[in-house]
């Protein structure tokens, strides 16, 4: 078989699992606040970014 070609057998007949007995709570990490944006420049940004670095 060549690149990116497939054996259509293999594509007959597939099952799939569903049902593993564990969910996943979408809400486990929720969190509330609020994000405020103001308008800076770049240069403002890679001053600011400079100064996280040296900490």
């Amino acid at each position: 078989m060549g690149f990116g070609s497939y054996d259509e057998s293999e594509q007959q007949e597939q099952t799939v699992d569903d049902d593993d007995g564990e969910s996943v709570n979408v809400h486990e990490h929720d969190h509330q606040g609020e994000v405020e944006v103001e308008d800076a420049d770049s240069d403002e940004l890679l001053d600011q970014l400079q100064e996280i670095k040296e900490e």
